[in-house]
């Protein structure tokens, strides 16, 4: 056994001062290994890191409620409901309080209106909260809303808004907004009473809310409603009531099925869907890592070859000393499979690198946490483990090849 250990430490350290001796071929060689493995552990660690960023854009949907609103006459990047053809009233919301299966049916108002501070001005978003305290409370439960600062927004407050932890930068107004300071709203003052904890939604981390009639008041709105947040009895029921909703209003607006002006959004859906997209993109972005990872292959089977070439008298010599050819065999295949190896370690390196990089280059142009990466200890080990495995497989028709060669053929070449 220990024997065994010893033979295979020397054709180790005889692979090893190959590569060496090779220099730049040696890395040459592996650059096709170095693309793949870094494109599969940089975008699959900025991918979870996105997909974790994008679906934290629906935490204001909990596994229990829906959203309602009005379908949009045109593409917009506004608030819900800007350009619908026709908005929610009270009319709808009541409409959608008896529907079997609501336990709770909650309006909201979100528009962009014009913020003054320190004699500088800004659209933002407003969102409205109810007056009942019950609603406030779920409002607050399925958007993960907590306070950073001062303290929540209650039933009965008047001129009074909470903000999100982007609207304390300085850069905003030049000047930083703190607990206490009063905001101009529409040309009316309102104070700052609680600041809200950074959270994985860009609107959130941007928006204002203040109380329904202190919104209504400032927009001049009477009968008007931009979304509705439903709370369904039981998560269970969440599809089933959805499509209850869609048929009551459907035949309340005389509107056939598929030409609806309004849209029902449950979050499993909504989060199956772009699930769907990013693994989509994830295999696409595996692909052209195997591509790659092919590439490197050939590369090392091109270098294995031209090896085999250079060094069929020294094989000649090996064989005329004992050497037997399963020896041989080993020995160009560790050769080749450190190849791969260290192919592997460097590409997983600079795909970190260069993930880190592009999160880093990210958030510091969008001002915010908005790109994590994602590093997968396990995705790491297993790029590195499938890189030394494309090494082994490219260097084994080389290898064959060497072990086969006669002495008295080999010396004379």
């Amino acid at each position: 056994m220990l024997t065994i250990i010893n033979m295979l430490k020397d054709y180790f350290l005889m692979a090893i001062d190959n590569i060496r001796h090779r220099g730049i071929r040696s890395w040459l060689t592996m650059i096709g290994i170095f693309i793949g493995i870094a494109a599969v552990v940089s975008l699959i660690s900025l991918g979870q890191g996105l997909q974790e960023a994008v679906l934290g854009q629906f935490k204001s949907l909990s596994a229990d409620s829906l959203i309602v609103q009005s379908s949009s006459s045109y593409s917009t990047f506004g608030p819900p409901g800007t350009g619908a053809v026709r908005k929610l009233n009270e009319h709808d919301l009541d409409l959608i309080k008896s529907v079997p299966g609501v336990e709770m049916a909650i309006p909201r108002l979100i528009r962009s209106v014009k913020i003054e501070y320190n004699s500088i001005a800004g659209f933002k978003y407003l969102a409205s909260l109810p007056d009942n305290q019950e609603q406030i409370n779920y409002i607050y439960d399925i958007a993960d809303l907590k306070i950073h600062e001062g303290r929540l927004l209650k039933s009965g407050d008047k001129k009074k808004i909470l903000i999100g932890a982007d609207f304390i930068k300085k850069e905003q107004f030049d000047k930083e907004v703190k607990l206490g300071s009063n905001l101009k709203i529409q040309g009316q003052s309102f104070e700052v009473i609680g600041i809200l904890e950074k959270t994985s939604s860009l609107e959130i981390n941007n928006a204002a809310l203040m109380p329904e009639s202190d919104l209504k008041e400032i927009l001049n709105l009477t009968d008007e409603i931009d979304l509705i947040v439903v709370k369904v009895v039981s998560k269970d029921r969440v599809e089933e009531t959805a499509e209850l909703i869609k048929r009551k209003m459907r035949r309340d607006r005389n509107e056939k099925e598929g030409e609806e002006d309004f849209s029902v959004q449950t979050p499993l859906k909504a989060i199956e869907s772009l699930t769907t997209i990013l693994n989509i993109v994830n295999l696409v972005v595996i692909g052209i890592a195997i591509a790659s990872l092919f590439v490197g292959g050939v590369g090392i089977a091109n270098t294995m070859y031209t090896s085999v070439l250079e060094r069929t008298k020294e094989i000649g010599v090996m064989k005329s000393v004992g050497a037997r050819n399963s020896d041989v065999l080993q020995i160009f295949l560790i050769e080749s499979g450190l190849l791969g190896l260290a192919g592997g370690i460097v590409g997983a390196l600079i795909g970190i690198s260069f993930a880190l990089f592009v999160s880093s280059a990210a958030n510091s142009y969008f001002g915010q946490e908005l790109l994590a990466v994602k590093i997968s200890y396990p995705l790491i080990f297993l790029s590195i483990s499938f890189s030394f495995l494309i090494g082994i497989l490219s260097g084994l028709s080389p290898a064959y090849q060497a072990s086969r060669l006669k002495p008295v053929q080999a010396l004379r070449a």
